[in-house]
């Protein structure tokens, strides 16, 4: 009798091994994902990697192809500080590709070698690590002319498009050809609206007031110079979110009211960060009782920020099934640009003027 209970319970456990367990498991997972794959970041949220690496320097006599083996070696080891956070977005300074040590002839000589190998390297950490990369880099066109550029590659390791820089300094073009771009393009991401800047381009208003009436969602902006305050001024007066990429200086991350949400320090030249672009700016005024009706009802689903002094705060939605915009619509919350522009034409009414 004992025997034939041992015999029963062995069978059982071979049945339940072959296939009731395989089942059960593939249940489990379908009822809890975060079990089988990875946690999933929270609507609206993109996470974001900056990175701000001095240039390589190399002997003015290295043989071209070697620089290019030095510059991919060397972005493999800076890109492999950030990939384990499994970034949405990867940024790097200006000229990433452009060693040091080099007569302008030279490096010239080196890029065109150079071509499109370091750019399709980038590619291929796009692809590999299913995340968007921007490339920015000196680029020769088809009539021999140069720009100095921002190139958005998509997790696919496709080439979005690129942004010429619009402001070069002058010696750009008088001593390296590098012609003004013309265009100011906003790359649709599945993270957001994005729109570039370079370097010497953050102290002219014309390219801001384009961004200002584009209203994205983040502004990348790859430089060799930091830009001190006009970096919190372009991001709150475009409203939106804005990431640098500055050579050997602090990458920052910044909210559309200006202020550092994320920074590297100076023992790590990169940092990554999370970042809610699901949010709106308001005034204050006329919105007290509706900002504290709004957090009445959503709690920690809605963070209002307030920096103090600038009489705007920050509205961001925490909430998974309902945006930033439809809590400011629910609650008739009148958005920062919004006021502005209804000050603007009550100034502009001829019976309110002098």
């Amino acid at each position: 009798m004992r025997y034939s209970r041992q015999r029963h319970r062995l069978i059982v456990w071979v049945f339940l091994a072959l296939f009731v367990t395989p089942a059960a498991i593939c249940q489990a997972e379908e009822a809890n994902p975060s079990k089988a794959t990875e946690r999933q970041k929270p609507r609206g949220y993109a996470r974001i990697a900056t990175l701000g690496p001095r240039p390589i320097s190399v002997g003015a006599d290295t043989e071209p192809q070697r620089i290019v083996a030095k510059v991919i070696a060397h972005w493999r080891g800076r890109f492999a500080q950030v990939l384990p956070d499994k970034p949405d977005l990867i940024v790097v300074p200006e000229a990433c590709d452009r060693p040091g040590g080099l007569s302008l002839e030279k490096r010239l000589a080196y890029y065109r070698v150079r071509k499109d190998q370091v750019r399709d390297f980038f590619s291929q950490v796009a692809k590999e690590n299913r995340c968007y990369v921007v490339y920015s880099a000196a680029r020769e066109m088809p009539d021999g002319t140069w720009r100095n550029s921002s190139v958005l590659i998509d997790r696919q390791g496709k080439v979005m498009g690129a942004y010429n820089k619009n402001h070069v300094v002058i010696e750009e073009t008088t001593k390296a050809g590098i012609l003004c771009g013309r265009e100011a393009p906003v790359f649709e991401c599945d993270f957001g609206r994005v729109v570039c800047a370079i370097c010497f381009d953050l102290n002219f208003d014309e390219l801001r007031l384009k961004y200002a009436k584009a209203k994205p969602d983040l502004i990348v902006f790859s430089s060799m110079y930091h830009g001190g305050l006009m970096q919190s001024y372009w991001a709150y007066s475009c409203r939106s979110h804005f990431v640098g990429a500055i050579a050997g200086l602090p990458c920052e991350i910044r909210n559309p009211l200006g202020e550092v949400v994320a920074s590297n320090t100076n023992y790590f030249d990169f940092v990554v960060a999370d970042v809610n672009l699901d949010c709106r700016l308001a005034h204050l005024d006329y919105n007290w009782s509706r900002l504290r009706a709004l957090n009445a009802k959503y709690g920690p689903r809605v963070k209002i920020k307030d920096p103090g002094f600038l009489g705007s705060v920050l509205i961001s939605s925490e909430d998974e099934t309902i945006t930033v915009d439809e809590m400011i619509a629910e609650f008739k919350i009148e958005l920062l640009d919004d006021y502005m522009a209804r000050a603007l034409a009550h100034r502009h009414t001829p019976s309110n003027m002098e």
